[in-house]
């Protein structure tokens, strides 16, 4: 993993724990749903992703939901976006 990539899972994480302080970052198993794994409603998501946007200055529109359902899925797609 490349350290911009550690850095963001670390960004995202701490965003997730914010919003959830009963999540353990180190049990989130990356290639599995975030929603269904921290346990969070549709508004909640909307906060984490909102949060996403206001930390790293990437918004995330609704036609991308898709691509950012797991925290591997998050990171890849904030590499993308994110300058080195």
């Amino acid at each position: 993993m490349s350290q911009q990539q550690e850095r963001i899972r670390t960004e995202v994480l701490a965003i997730v724990k914010r919003l959830a302080p009963e999540v353990d970052p180190v049990r989130v198993i990356p290639d599995k749903p975030l929603r269904t794994q921290i346990d969070l409603d549709s508004m909640d998501w909307l906060n984490v992703l909102a949060s996403i946007h206001e930390k790293l200055g990437v918004n995330i529109p609704e036609t991308d939901y898709g691509k950012v359902v797991t925290l591997d899925g998050i990171v890849a797609y904030l590499v993308e976006r994110l300058p080195e």
